[in-house]
């Protein structure tokens, strides 16, 4: 073949270090808006992104130019010395080691992309615990309960 052509597109989730509700409501536009541009800037396309005061969503549309543990990798440690920079909160931020990434087909997008606009009310119903679980669950990825969140994240002892 002459070209590579692909359709990738991956759902990332990662949690604030501790699951601390570190991220404020009224920075979250700034946060989205700078976290699009290190995406865009490796060539890679954000679809729809949210978060809520201790995670965030990301759907993107990956080409195979980069590996996706690098993008993350640049996404946290940019967004973390933005946030650090911007001093929205006291002390220092930091995102959990780790990450979820989940695969979608095209025909799932218009549901995968409500799902992540709609964080707000769907937390109402089921904690950020309840989510990944059945996210881990949905996609037969298997884990150890006891490895899944930080050792030290106090919601989860």
């Amino acid at each position: 073949m002459a070209d590579t052509y692909s359709q990738i597109y991956l759902h990332i989730v990662f949690t604030v270090k501790s699951r601390q509700c570190l991220i404020p409501k009224q920075h979250k536009e700034a946060l989205h808006q700078y976290i699009t541009r290190i995406i865009t800037n490796k060539r890679q396309t954000v679809i729809r992104i949210n978060s809520m005061p201790d995670h965030i969503h990301i759907l993107v549309g990956m080409t195979p130019n980069i590996a996706l543990s690098d993008l993350v990798r640049d996404i946290k440690a940019n967004s973390s010395k933005f946030i650090n920079s911007m001093r929205w909160v006291a002390g220092r931020f930091e995102w959990q080691t780790g990450f979820g990434a989940f695969s979608y087909s095209h025909s799932q997008l218009n549901d995968v992309v409500n799902y992540i606009k709609n964080q707000e009310e769907h937390h109402t119903r089921h904690t950020f615990r309840e989510e990944y679980l059945s996210f881990l669950k949905r996609f037969d990825i298997p884990y150890n309960p006891k490895y899944v969140f930080d050792l030290d994240d106090a919601s989860e002892k």
